[in-house]
């Protein structure tokens, strides 16, 4: 377990939740913003992109009031994506990527809550100096929480991410712990 925010808790991915992730990720309506609705993924597939040791990447399950409705990653930026974003090499700068797999618990505060419970956690118990994020520019939504959490624009990364078969603009935040 990461942490627990009242009814939230982040806790880490275990094997049986591949499951969930399939269930999500197979979900169009989750998919519009996540991986794109032409990217499904079944059981086989999570495995092998969710249960790949990546150095450095921690994958989250978050649970609401002890039901599983999403899923949250952290890990420390590498050096070459500090390059490429115009940080320095001597900053401890966090990202993380993270969706609400369950639609009945969109639009309740939840997302606020798992975003401004994990940039606490980032920046008290792993020493983070910046948390960013790469939302696509069209997630409104998305950004709109995120920017509740105290994010800031800083850039557009043109054509960053391949989804539904064409680049997507998307913005480069940062929460910045001054």
């Amino acid at each position: 377990m990461f942490f627990i925010n009242g009814n939230l808790t982040v806790r880490q991915l275990e094997k049986k939740d591949n499951y969930l992730l399939a269930k999500w990720l197979s979900d169009p309506t989750v998919l519009e913003f996540y991986e794109g609705r032409d990217n499904h993924f079944d059981l086989e597939k999570v495995n092998n992109v969710f249960y790949k040791s990546e150095r450095g990447q921690v994958r989250c399950i978050i649970e609401y009031e002890g039901c599983d409705i999403g899923y949250i990653q952290f890990y420390i930026l590498d050096e070459e994506s500090k390059e490429a974003y115009g940080y320095s090499q001597k900053e401890t700068i966090y990202g993380t990527d993270q969706f609400i797999g369950e639609p009945d618990y969109w639009n309740k505060g939840i997302g606020t809550l798992l975003v401004s419970s994990m940039v606490q956690f980032l920046i008290e118990q792993k020493k983070a100096d910046r948390v960013v994020m790469d939302p696509q520019v069209r997630n409104e939504r998305a950004i709109k929480c995120y920017e509740k959490c105290g994010f800031k624009k800083v850039k557009i990364l043109l054509k960053q991410e391949l989804h539904e078969g064409v680049f997507q603009d998307c913005w480069l935040i940062e929460y910045h712990n001054n």
